[in-house]
C-alpha cells in the first residue's frame, strides 16, 4: 500500500502527464513516453548558486537525465542569473526561473525537491521549511548547532520526506573501501583513528565596513544570524566558514568529510563519542574571525576506540590490533600494513556498506523515487555534525567534556549544555 508521500508524488506525476497528453500533437518525440519523460523526472529548485551550488551540485544534477531544474535562488543577482542561463542552456528552453527569496521555491507545487547549497547557518531553517512543504531535500553539510540538528531529524521523519546529507565521500571508492575493510575486521579490532584536516584562514586585512554591493540581499544572507555590518571578509567565498555565527571553521567544513568516514568505519554512524578534549588556536579578538585556525582534539568512544583530530592535512589512518589502513591525503590511494589487507575480497556474507558510485545526486534522485533513505540520511548527518559541535565546544571552553550520546547532553555541565543551541534573529524560526 502506498504511503501518503508516495501517493502525492504519483498524483503530481499524473497531473503532469495528463496536462502533457492533452496538448500532444499527432506525432511526438519518443522522449515524451520514455524513461526520461517529464512525468518520470524529478523537478528541482536550487537554493544557493555560489561556488558549490552553481558548480558541483548543478553539475551533479545536470548529469542525471531524470532531473529537471525549474528554479534557482541566490541572494546575489549576478550569480542566480548566471546559473539560470546555465540551466536553460542545459535543458534547451527558458523554463528556469530565478528567485531572490528561497521561500518562493518551496511554495511552488511543481517542484518535488530542493538542493540547498548555502552557508551553514541557513541549512536547517531551509531544510525544515522545505520538508514541511512536502519537498525532499538534498542539503550541504553540516548543521550549525546540536539542537538544530536534532530538530531537523524530527521534522524530516514527521513529514516522511527524503533527506540526503550532501557529501561525496561515501561514493568515493577509496573511502568506501577503507570503511568496509575495517568493518569486516581486516585490521583486527579497531583501536584508534587519526585524522588531519586543513587549518583555518586569516583575513588578508582588517575588516572594513563597506556599502552592500548592488544586487546583493545582505539581510537575507544574514537570515537567522545576528545583525552585523557588511564587509567583504564576512561574506566572501569561504570566508564565512571562519565565523561561528555562520559555520564552525575548517574543522566542521573538512571534518564533515573525514569524520564521517571515521564514524562509518567504526560502526558508530548513528551515535557519537562519550568524551572529548580539544584545544584550539583562535584568531585575535580584533578579528571578525572566531573559529579556531589550528586545533587538536582527542575523542573516546564507548567501544574504546580513540579518535585523534589535528589541523595540518587531509589524511585518515585506521589502526587496529592486526594492522593499519591509511589514506595519506585527500583521495590518495589506500595504503596498508600488508598487501594481503589491500587485496582482501569482501565476501557476499560479510558487511556490504551501502554506496552509490555515481555520487550523492544520483543516490538522492533514486531515493526520491524509491522513498528509501540515501547513503547519508538525516540521523547519520546529525551524529557526524554533533561529533564536531562537541569538539568546538570543548575547544571554546578549553577543557575536556563528557557527553551522553543518548540524551544528547553534556554530563553535569550546564555551561557546555547552553552551547548546544543559539537564538535565531527574528523573525526566523524553525
Amino acid at each position: 500500500m502506498q504511503s501518503n508521500r508516495q501517493q502525492e508524488i504519483s498524483r503530481r506525476k499524473f497531473v503532469k502527464c495528463a496536462v502533457t497528453a492533452a496538448a500532444l500533437p499527432t506525432i511526438v518525440s519518443s522522449n515524451v513516453f520514455g524513461a526520461n519523460a517529464p512525468s518520470n523526472q524529478i523537478t528541482l529548485g536550487l537554493i544557493g548558486t555560489g561556488i558549490h551550488g552553481g558548480g558541483w551540485n548543478l553539475d551533479g544534477f545536470r548529469r542525471c537525465k531524470d532531473a529537471r531544474i525549474l528554479a534557482v535562488c541566490d541572494v546575489m543577482e549576478s550569480r542566480r542569473e548566471a546559473t539560470r542561463a546555465k540551466v536553460n542552456q542545459h535543458h534547451g528552453n527558458n523554463d528556469c526561473t530565478a528567485h531572490a527569496d528561497w521561500r518562493e521555491i518551496i511554495a511552488r507545487p511543481d517542484i518535488d525537491a530542493v538542493m540547498i547549497s548555502t552557508p551553514d547557518h541557513w541549512h536547517v531553517p531551509m531544510a525544515a521549511a522545505a520538508s514541511k512543504a512536502g519537498k525532499d531535500v538534498c542539503c550541504e553539510k553540516p548543521t550549525l548547532t546540536i539542537a538544530e540538528g536534532r530538530a531537523l531529524v524530527g521534522i524530516i521523519r514527521e513529514n516522511n520526506t527524503v533527506f540526503q546529507t550532501s557529501t561525496e565521500d561515501r561514493s568515493i571508492p577509496v573511502y568506501h573501501r577503507m570503511a568496509e575493510l575495517v568493518r569486516n575486521g581486516r585490521i583486527g579490532r579497531l583501536q584508534s583513528i587519526r585524522i588531519t584536516l586543513p587549518s583555518g584562514g586569516v583575513p588578508p586585512e582588517s575588516p572594513r565596513v563597506a556599502p552592500v554591493p548592488k544586487g546583493f540581499d545582505y539581510d537575507m544572507w544574514l537570515g537567522p544570524a545576528p545583525e552585523a555590518p557588511y564587509c567583504t571578509n564576512r561574506c566572501g567565498a569561504q570566508q564565512w566558514r571562519n565565523i561561528f555565527d555562520y559555520s564552525g571553521g575548517k574543522f566542521t567544513d573538512w571534518g564533515a568529510h573525514m569524520l564521517d568516514t571515521a564514524q562509518w568505519a567504526n560502526d558508530t554512524e548513528r551515535t557519537t563519542p562519550v568524551k572529548v578534549d580539544g584545544t584550539g588556536v583562535f584568531p585575535d579578538k580584533s578579528s571578525i574571525y572566531t573559529a579556531a585556525n589550528d586545533y587538536k582534539l582527542h575523542y573516546r568512544y564507548a567501544n574504546g576506540v580513540d579518535l585523534h583530530v589535528s589541523s595540518g592535512g587531509t589524511g585518515i589512518r585506521m589502526e587496529g590490533s592486526d594492522g593499519w589502513l591509511e589514506i595519506p591525503a585527500w583521495r590518495k590511494p589506500l595504503e596498508a600494513s600488508s598487501q594481503k589487507i589491500l587485496n582482501s575480497v569482501i565476501g557476499p556474507d560479510e558487511t556490504q556498506l551501502f554506496t552509490c558510485p555515481q555520487g550523492e545526486h544520483r543516490n538522492f534522485l533514486d531515493c526520491v523515487k524509491s522513498r528509501k533513505d540515501p547513503y547519508f540520511p538525516v540521523e547519520v548527518g546529525h551524529a557526524m555534525a554533533t561529533l564536531m559541535h562537541i569538539g568546538n565546544i570543548s575547544m571554546r571552553l578549553d577543557r575536556p567534556l563528557e557527553w551522553d550520546p543518548d540524551k544528547e547532553a553534556f554530563v553535569n555541565d550546564a555551561q557546555a549544555d547552553r552551547m548546544r543551541s543559539r537564538e535565531m534573529r527574528k523573525p526566523w524560526t524553525l
